[in-house]
């Protein structure tokens, strides 16, 4: 679980990244890479369930985002449950 803040990113070049921004996402999102997205409320950053091996495939994989450049991305090690009672 990735908690993501955005720095330094101006709303000019935010919005002139955002469709690529997007269709990446969708990519990661289609090959299972990402799991499930939430852009908080504020809209300073998201968070992201996504797959990943280790710290260094986190960053691999996100660093084909236009604003990975801007983020400060904090990692949260998670395990996924099927079922609750198993």
């Amino acid at each position: 679980m990735l908690n993501i803040l955005l720095e330094g990113l101006d709303t000019e070049t935010r919005m002139n990244l955002l469709p690529k921004e997007q269709a990446l996402v969708k990519e990661l999102e289609e090959n299972g890479t990402i799991i499930e997205t939430y852009i908080k409320l504020d809209m300073s950053g998201i968070f992201i369930l996504m797959i990943a091996n280790d710290i260094d495939d986190v960053h691999s994989k996100l660093s084909i985002l236009p604003y990975y450049p801007y983020m400060k991305i904090e990692i949260v090690p998670v395990r996924m449950v099927n079922n609750i009672n198993q």
